[in-house]
């Protein structure tokens, strides 16, 4: 696998360059932001590392760059720890994001679980997935639970708890903002209203989660958005 690393610290390309290499990655490194858009194009990288805070073009105009041709996941690794900016560049197309300073078994963590998507980079079109005990079978539109008795019991959902949950399995374990479910559910009209998301992951935790207070699946991403994790 390919990937482009582009910042403007020359001692996070070295290190990562390093790093990257001896766990058999291909490197390609860009200084600004206007050598990596160049180098996406030349090299077509398979995954990318960026930086936000870089010459020429920040990061968050190279991710809207990137996205209107590649779906190549994009990792964000910036010193920059304010919600607003995570936001903004999970908003404009990346997949995942990393602060610096960052430890090095985090980062090739994440890099393993962006990689590990369907061919092409698209997501599975209809997956099944488990939390646990329970199923979620999106081609059947269906929730069961396993029972003790090897039984298995249907779980009630409603249509906005089933669309905010089919938009979560669909984000493949990587964080979904507060702005995509808020857009892509009720309309951009209703961006700010994040009391209508804890209202439903709330509804889903009661439901799906075997301690609602201590939820292993629907996680809050503070002040970002919500993950769901397989298992």
């Amino acid at each position: 696998m390919k990937i482009l690393i582009a910042d403007d610290d020359p001692q996070i390309l070295r290190a990562l360059r390093v790093t990257l290499t001896a766990q058999g990655y291909g490197v390609v490194v860009a200084r600004d932001g206007a050598e990596a858009i160049r180098a996406a194009i030349e090299q077509k990288p398979e995954l990318f590392l960026l930086d936000l805070g870089m010459p020429e073009l920040d990061g968050v105009e190279v991710i809207h760059a990137l996205r209107g041709w590649t779906r190549a996941p994009i990792l964000v690794v910036s010193g920059r720890t304010g919600s607003a900016d995570k936001v903004a560049a999970l908003d404009a197309g990346a997949d995942d994001y990393v602060t610096k300073p960052f430890a090095i078994d985090e980062l090739l963590a994440r890099i393993r679980a962006l990689t590990r998507r369907t061919p092409g980079g698209e997501p599975p079109g209809e997956p099944s997935v488990a939390l646990g005990s329970v199923t979620v079978d999106l081609a059947a539109r269906s929730v069961t639970r396993s029972t003790a008795a090897g039984e298995r019991q249907h779980i009630r959902l409603t249509p906005t708890e089933w669309r905010v949950l089919e938009l979560l399995i669909r984000g493949g374990g990587r964080l979904v903002t507060r702005h995509a479910l808020l857009t892509e559910i009720w309309g951009s009209e209703h961006v700010t209203d994040t009391g209508y998301l804890r209202l439903y992951l709330a509804q889903l935790r009661k439901k799906l989660e075997d301690d609602p207070a201590a939820p292993r699946y629907l996680l809050t991403e503070p002040g970002m958005g919500y993950r769901l994790v397989t298992g």
